[in-house]
């Protein structure tokens, strides 16, 4: 089968969901994200959900395996024909053999592994600066979204808050984590010559058509 496989790659607050539903738009490529794989998967209680559940009631990682059954059992699906952007996955080196391991037995690679470079003060900035209503979970930012009156969502008159995530604290800690887990990922598809580096900085449509340009 020949088809197009991407997979992008970006530290949180790189905007991957956002990029990802425009470029599968532009290009009629399938956009699969691996977090919604799982939640479809629980809720309709398939063989590998249920198989999945039992390792995530028990507060373990699910093995690479079902995870890779997962996402072959859905680029089997006819909208991935013409080609597919896995976002969220793989998210370690094991996981990206296993997938080349398995896409090769179909005749299959992987085309590119897409990097949204962003500074870890971008990053910063935009996660650390956000706040969510209380109660109708509308966000805001200190910097590129101020609502009308501070602490206080236009929208219902609801309480602003800031998550634990969205901490500067926390948002640092969760930067380490990604380098540490994503950097051997992406010395791998920098030595098979699959990775594309894109300047994830500036506005999305901008991003975008920076990253079309390679796709």
């Amino acid at each position: 089968m020949d088809r197009a496989i991407y997979i992008l790659l970006g530290a949180p607050g790189a905007g991957k969901g956002t990029l990802a539903a425009i470029i599968s738009k532009e290009v009629d490529l399938a956009h699969i994200a691996s977090g919604d794989l799982f939640r479809e998967a629980l809720s309709k209680g398939t063989d590998l959900g249920v198989e999945a559940k039992k390792y995530m009631d028990k507060g373990e990682l699910v093995p690479d395996q079902i995870t890779i059954n997962m996402i072959l059992d859905r680029i089997a699906r006819p909208d991935c024909d013409k080609g597919l952007l896995l976002d969220g996955f793989p998210r370690t080196l094991e996981q990206a053999k296993a997938l080349d391991e398995a896409l090769a037995k179909n005749g299959e690679n992987v085309t590119k592994a897409l990097l949204i470079d962003v500074s870890t003060e971008e990053v910063v900035r935009r996660l650390g600066g956000r706040w969510i209503c209380r109660d109708c979970q509308t966000p805001y930012h200190e910097v590129t979204m101020r609502p009308k009156v501070e602490g206080t969502c236009d929208k219902c008159g609801g309480q602003l808050y800031q998550r634990d995530d969205d901490k500067e604290s926390t948002v640092r800690s969760r930067l380490e984590v990604y380098t540490k887990q994503t950097k051997p990922l992406i010395d791998y598809y920098g030595k098979i010559d699959k990775l594309a580096k894109v300047n994830g900085e500036g506005e999305s449509e901008e991003v975008a058509k920076r990253l079309l340009a390679v796709v």
